[in-house]
């Protein structure tokens, strides 16, 4: 009942946010440039990130990127583990309550949203050390962008096998590290060198953002609080 309340809710927001963009040409004209850059990152991403720092969303719609695009991961968990179900190893099918699952998802889904926001503060905290000046909104964009081929690499869910879905995070990943390498020296205005330590300091942090999750992750496990339910 839960899971079918939800879902109706989320419908009828996605149907309320098309009208309204058929009813408001900028809101129609921001949303197609958002889902061209995600194409151009992917099929020309040099020219693309020039394209982004030339013509930069506002902020509301840089934030309506990155809720969007984190519901990728989330959806795709849901819909893997409750319908399609996991098998490691020679083991059975392995499949979650619904309930279980939507916990889950929630938890996921925060997590990301909480973890490219922490990420953004600290790259607009590190700007001044390494002589650059962005908004907020530059940083949201480039840890939101950065983070897309991860967040997209859950589409590989669908088909639930372990090893598939490891090489298909392991690629995303190193093409996500790769954006960053490359969108920091255009959209922070600095020169390569300092880039390229810019986006190490960053990696780090992500890589230390990632150890925490997984910390609270296991805290919560140990704790009860969310506990995978098995059908």
């Amino acid at each position: 009942m839960f899971t079918s309340s939800f879902l109706t809710k989320f419908n009828q927001y996605f149907i309320n946010k098309l009208k309204l963009c058929k009813k408001h040409p900028k809101y129609n004209r921001e949303a197609f440039m958002i889902l061209n850059h995600l194409w151009g990152l992917y099929a020309h991403p040099i020219e693309e990130w020039q394209t982004i720092d030339n013509h930069h969303e506002s902020a509301k719609f840089s934030l309506s990127h990155m809720f969007l695009i984190a519901l990728i991961p989330c959806v795709m968990g849901y819909v893997s583990s409750v319908h399609l179900g996991w098998r490691i190893g020679t083991g059975d099918v392995v499949f979650l309550t619904h309930d279980s699952a939507l916990l889950i998802a929630f938890a996921m889904y925060f997590a990301l949203i909480i973890g490219v926001f922490t990420l953004a503060y600290l790259a607009h905290w590190m700007a001044v050390t390494f002589g650059a000046q962005p908004t907020f909104t530059q940083t949201i964009e480039l840890a939101a962008y950065t983070a897309t081929p991860i967040f997209m690499s859950a589409l590989a869910a669908m088909y639930p096998e372990l090893w598939f879905v490891v090489s298909v995070g392991i690629a995303s990943v190193a093409y996500s590290v790769y954006l960053l390498y490359t969108g920091v020296p255009i959209l922070m205005h600095i020169p390569e060198e300092r880039g390229f330590i810019y986006a190490s300091s960053m990696v780090t942090c992500g890589l230390i953002l990632l150890v925490i999750i997984l910390a609270a992750t296991a805290i919560l496990w140990t704790n009860g609080i969310i506990t995978p339910t098995f059908t």
